[in-house]
């Protein structure tokens, strides 16, 4: 959520609270970030590395885990921007 618009969301609400729900909203964010990281971590870790024979990565192993990841925030990038374009439209039709 954008802060501009948690700016006119809030305006009615005293500014201790608008600081609360600013610092609310900011642990959230933090919190989905390290979801995403943590699911993207076990994800291509999980799909890529196969044995513990050594203590870096194959080459293979290495090429996986970056087209995994790759294809992972890509994904994410798509998503978020057609969540932002629905929010748009639905922020409109009021």
């Amino acid at each position: 959520m954008e802060k501009g618009m948690l700016s006119a969301d809030l305006e009615g609400l005293p500014e201790e609270d608008k600081h609360r729900m600013a610092t609310l909203i900011d642990q959230l964010q933090i919190r989905d970030s390290l979801r995403m990281y943590n699911s993207l971590v076990e994800r291509c870790f999980t799909d890529c590395v196969d044995t513990f024979y050594r203590k870096a990565l194959t080459k293979q192993e290495d090429t996986c885990v970056r087209r995994c990841a790759e294809k992972f925030l890509k994904h994410s990038m798509r998503v978020g921007m057609r969540f932002a374009e629905l929010n748009q439209g639905a922020g409109t039709q009021d």
